[in-house]
């Protein structure tokens, strides 16, 4: 298992080999042999592996590419190939051949997860009361299997939302704060100030190093 990590750039997590599962930012994915799980940059997650472990290429990506977060590839063998002498090369192969798959829905952390990510306004107390859950339950229960509370993963839905509208328009941050229901500016500057360690003004500015993506080694390696 791979404690909760956050990672400073995009890329893309091609399974080649064994199973693993990942709770993070996105939900959490189920992932096997031809599975592709694509990051931006500052998500965080944890990774628990079977007990044969996996096989995992990782491919740097550019920034604020619109893509689906789960997907599989026709090819991983060629993606691999290209990988070994082009990495640049192998990530646009693997985002041509990228079909998007639905992320499973197995329990209630599935279901509360996708729903604070639709909505990260979202009150926890009321969604756990519609279902007849008690929240200590949905505390600890969620804690278990993403590494942080729901509260956490929404402050960081909502965060991650807003970063999305600070680096991809040109919306005045006033606005943007007040789209994503953030008390002020000042108030979504320390949302997002506390996941990339940046202000607003400096992401507008410049992105991170594509090549910075895996911080647990980019290229391919064996995890579990």
């Amino acid at each position: 298992m791979l404690d909760r990590h956050r990672h400073d750039g995009a890329f893309a997590a091609l399974v080649l080999a064994g199973s693993y599962v990942e709770a993070g930012d996105t939900g959490r994915h189920r992932v096997r042999a031809g599975d592709v799980i694509i990051h931006q940059a500052w998500e965080s997650h944890i990774d628990r592996f079977h007990h044969l472990g996996a096989d995992v290429l990782t491919l740097p990506l550019a920034e604020g590419c619109l893509v689906p977060v789960l997907g599989r590839v026709t090819d991983a063998d060629a993606i691999v190939r290209l990988a070994e002498r082009d990495r640049a090369g192998a990530a646009h192969l693997l985002m041509n051949q990228l079909v998007a798959v639905e992320t499973s829905v197995e329990d209630w952390p599935d279901l509360l997860a996708g729903a604070l990510l639709a909505d990260p306004t979202l009150s926890i107390g009321c969604w756990a009361e519609a279902r007849r859950l008690h929240p200590s339950s949905i505390a600890r229960g969620f804690r278990q299997q993403f590494g942080i509370t729901p509260a956490a993963f929404r402050f960081n839905a909502r965060a991650h939302a807003a970063l999305r509208d600070i680096r991809g328009s040109v919306e005045a941050l006033v606005g943007i704060a007040a789209k994503h229901g953030f008390a002020d500016q000042a108030h979504m500057t320390r949302a997002t100030r506390m996941i990339t360690g940046l202000p607003p003004s400096r992401l507008r500015r410049g992105r991170p190093d594509p090549a910075r993506g895996a911080s647990h080694g980019d290229g391919r390696h064996r995890a579990g």
